[in-house]
């Protein structure tokens, strides 16, 4: 409800004044189902959104990398979408190396936006820009 309410704030601030000045239920009720309404809708396309795109890089990571890890990879980025590169590194069941290697392959082909390259000990930090952009509900990266 808190972005409905934040897109809506006047109004919002003005139901809650009609509840207090007017006794208004009535109309705060009629907003305030309203929003949840049109927040449910547009949870449910972000989750349809976000499904489909699972499918879309799930198969994309797969041509890229040709690795039997791939699937566990998209897990990762899905479940954390930024992250350091040792973060990723240290999966336990895919080798440093081959994290490594597939972290390589996701940035150079643009399924990952790197926020910090790697330099000597400081660490790279990749986020996963899609996934990122859905959720927040417009480009922020």
């Amino acid at each position: 409800m808190s972005g409905y309410l934040e897109k809506h704030r006047d109004e919002y601030q003005e139901r809650l004044r009609a509840v207090s000045r007017d006794d208004d239920w009535t109309g705060w009720c009629d907003f305030f189902l309203k929003g949840i309404r049109l927040q449910a809708a547009e949870n449910e396309r972000k989750a349809r959104s976000i499904l489909a795109l699972y499918d879309r890089v799930k198969t994309q990571v797969a041509d890229v990398t040709h690795s039997q890890h791939s699937i566990r990879a998209v897990d990762f980025i899905f479940q954390f979408p930024i992250f350091s590169a040792p973060d990723f590194s240290n999966n336990p069941d895919i080798s440093r190396a081959t994290a490594n290697r597939i972290l390589s392959l996701l940035h150079k082909n643009g399924l990952l936006y790197a926020i910090r390259e790697g330099k000597g000990r400081r660490p790279g930090i990749y986020v996963f820009r899609e996934l990122i952009n859905i959720a927040e509900g417009n480009d922020v990266l």
